[in-house]
């Protein structure tokens, strides 16, 4: 009960934070707001206040902004005070890059939502590798010719003019890859002491052994950043992740004519709320680090050129401002509801594969 009461907490302030930055710069930008909904309909509750009516709706998977004038379409039915409403509150009367500006907001505002997250969280205290150890060393292999001990800190990995820095175990493994058969120089940190060791990494090591013959233990620190400082690594995080998930994403479509994996794996409410169970264990900071990665997940999700999200919506403006010419409402009309419809059923079919996945 509790966990699900934090995934609808964390749910609505996603949403709500997307949809207030189309909301604040559509106002901005003179468009007629309709409605601000959360949830699809059918609606529950709505209360107008001002020209905007604020909804609650039946479907909680995401939310709404409705502009005067954001589609114009055969068979719509037109508002009864539409003569009195001047043109240029209507959204498809606003220039291109008011266009953008509005359609973009939501996007940007869960940047925004992930960058402050992630920026506070480096107040408090990140968990930084720092360093690889060795925790065992076997007999017979690269290691104990070298002779690397227990409690070894490996600092860096040089072959030739090359060297990187041992800062994690992806480091080591990564290197060893590279490095495979090639006489390398490993500096190492031992009681205080920073030597070197000549060492040459197996490409085919025997089963359980890895290429030098270690165990190693990946160490982390809790690292602080005061408050003037945290923004730029919280930035930083922010954009390295967006980046990460961008990669990933882009990568599926590869899957289809080349064998190249990708480690994305799709997740519904109801995976999102058992991963929000597992980091419910781990305390607020977990949490935090949930939200920031689901806002900056929304935000790459939302830009993709798909009919019904915010990127599919830009590629129509984007044609208007190349060619000067208005789009086809119809067609990006039915364009839009066909998107709404795939996405809300595929929605249901994820969902179907995470019960099953959890409680089957």
């Amino acid at each position: 009960m509790i966990t699900a009461l934090i995934f609808l907490v964390i749910l609505v302030v996603l949403v709500l934070i997307h949809e207030f930055g189309h909301f604040i710069v559509a106002k901005k930008s003179g468009v007629l707001v309709e409605e601000f909904g959360f949830g699809f309909p059918p609606r529950i509750f709505g209360k107008k206040f001002g020209e905007t009516l604020y909804s609650i709706n039946l479907i909680p998977l995401g939310g709404f902004v409705k502009l005067y004038g954001e589609e114009y379409h055969e068979g719509e039915k037109k508002r009864p005070d539409a003569k009195s409403i001047p043109k240029h509150r209507a959204f498809v009367n606003k220039s291109p890059l008011q266009k953008t500006m509005i359609i973009t907001a939501g996007v940007v505002m869960n940047f925004i939502l992930g960058w402050v997250i992630l920026s506070f969280l480096f107040t408090q205290g990140v968990p930084t590798p720092a360093g690889v150890v060795v925790t065992s060393v076997q007999d017979n292999t690269p290691a104990t010719e070298a002779g690397l001990l227990v409690g070894d800190r490996i600092i860096s990995i040089t072959q030739e003019n090359k060297t990187i820095e041992i800062v994690s175990s992806e480091d080591l493994i990564g290197s060893a890859k590279t490095f495979a058969d090639q006489p390398t120089i490993l500096q190492i940190e031992r009681t205080g002491k920073v030597f070197s060791v000549d060492i040459t990494p197996r490409s085919n090591p025997p089963k359980g052994e890895g290429s030098f013959g270690i165990v190693i233990e990946q160490k982390v620190e809790l690292v602080k950043h005061p408050w003037y400082t945290a923004p730029y690594f919280g930035f930083i995080e922010a954009a390295s992740m967006i980046k990460m998930i961008a990669v990933e994403i882009l990568k599926i479509p590869a899957q289809f004519f080349t064998k190249q994996s990708t480690s994305v794996e799709f997740t519904g409410p109801v995976g999102i709320a058992k991963i929000i169970g597992e980091a419910r264990k781990f305390g607020i900071v977990a949490l935090l680090q949930i939200t920031a990665v689901l806002s900056l997940n929304l935000a790459v999700i939302n830009i993709l050129p798909f009919p019904a999200l915010d990127g599919g919506r830009q590629v129509f403006i984007f044609y208007e401002w190349i060619t000067g010419k208005k789009t086809n409402q119809n067609l990006e009309h039915y364009l839009n509801l066909a998107g709404i419809i795939l996405l809300l059923t595929l929605s249901a079919v994820i969902t179907i594969f995470d019960i099953q996945k959890y409680w089957g």
